[in-house]
């Protein structure tokens, strides 16, 4: 029988589409290359396991599952070893996988330099503080977040066209009469062609750009001063559509604050492969809590809500063909 199951793999193997696992193997991420290569193998999960539990590897069903679907990475000194030995059991090139795994994120060669490392969220962190403090601004303003509803709309050519807030605050000191709202665009971005919409309940004011990290500050007047206890809505947008394609939305938070919803919508033209929101507890930490989303087709979106933001990076991630 084993023979048998041999000689069945290597039939399905015969019949799957080369290209697109060298594709995947050449640009990742990890776990796009993983699945492309057990679909070229025509095993299912089981089989998959069955080989490496041969190989005196112990790796469950569910959890090849999830490094397939990026949901999880591989980082124990066995999780490794079984990653090596899918190398062997799906015929691949020695190191294929492995080498994948070299990224934080797994991501493709192209998004090396559209995604979101580490080195620039630093970078932005720094730069926010240089403009808080050019406005005379606190990080929070004298404001607490209750709730925050961000709409991105991807553009045709795949590019972040627009980002649309709308905010629910509360004072927690009198006199507040402002909001500093800091957009940061995707690589390559130029803040100087961006272009700030207060649409209510504020007007702009002052507006600072970093153009080295595509980031833009801008003040939002309330035209009223607040008391402490006082709640406010405002909603503002920023145009962008300054840089080349998106793969990603990364909201940044310094502590706890109440609801967040980010819907992402994307224009005409083709809709991403797949879609996954992720965390990240700071600028140095490895991104985690990987969890694929539905992509509404009719809807042409991809939203998330968390009940109650934690302090540190929530995205949503996607996947172009």
């Amino acid at each position: 029988m084993p023979h048998a199951t041999q000689q069945a793999d290597t039939t399905q193997q015969a019949d799957a589409a080369p290209g697109e696992l060298d594709s995947a193997l050449r640009g990742g991420p990890f776990h796009v290359a993983l699945r492309a290569a057990i679909a070229a193998r025509g095993l299912p999960l089981q089989r998959v396991q069955h080989h490496l539990s041969c190989r005196g590897v112990k790796v469950g069903v569910t959890s090849l599952s999830y490094w397939q679907q990026g949901a999880r990475r591989p980082q124990r000194p066995e999780s490794l070893r079984a990653v090596r030995a899918l190398e062997e059991i799906l015929r691949l090139p020695e190191e294929s996988l492995i080498r994948l795994l070299a990224e934080p994120d797994g991501p493709p060669a192209d998004r090396r330099s559209a995604g979101r490392s580490h080195r620039s969220l630093v970078e932005a962190s720094d730069v926010l503080d240089r403009l808080l403090a050019d406005f005379g601004a606190p990080r929070d303003g004298g404001l607490h977040t209750l709730g925050h509803h961000e709409r991105v709309r991807i553009g045709a050519h795949r590019e972040l066209a627009e980002r649309e807030s709308h905010h629910i605050v509360r004072a927690h000191r009198d006199g507040v009469d402002r909001y500093v709202a800091v957009h940061h665009g995707d690589p390559g971005s130029t803040p100087e062609r961006m272009t700030v919409h207060a649409l209510e309940n504020c007007r702009t004011g002052r507006v600072r750009r970093h153009h080295d990290t595509g980031m833009l500050a801008v003040e939002l007047l309330f035209g009223t001063r607040l008391r402490a206890g006082d709640t406010f809505l405002f909603r503002y947008a920023v145009e962008d559509g300054t840089a080349g394609v998106s793969h990603e939305y990364v909201r940044g938070a310094d502590s706890t604050g109440g609801q967040y919803a980010l819907q992402v919508r994307f224009g005409s033209g083709t809709l991403p492969v797949r879609c996954h929101r992720f965390t990240q507890h700071s600028a140095a930490a490895p991104r985690s809590g990987h969890q694929e989303l539905t992509l509404s087709g009719l809807h042409r979106s991809v939203h998330l809500v968390e009940p109650r933001v934690r302090s540190g990076y929530l995205g949503i991630a996607w996947d172009w063909d």
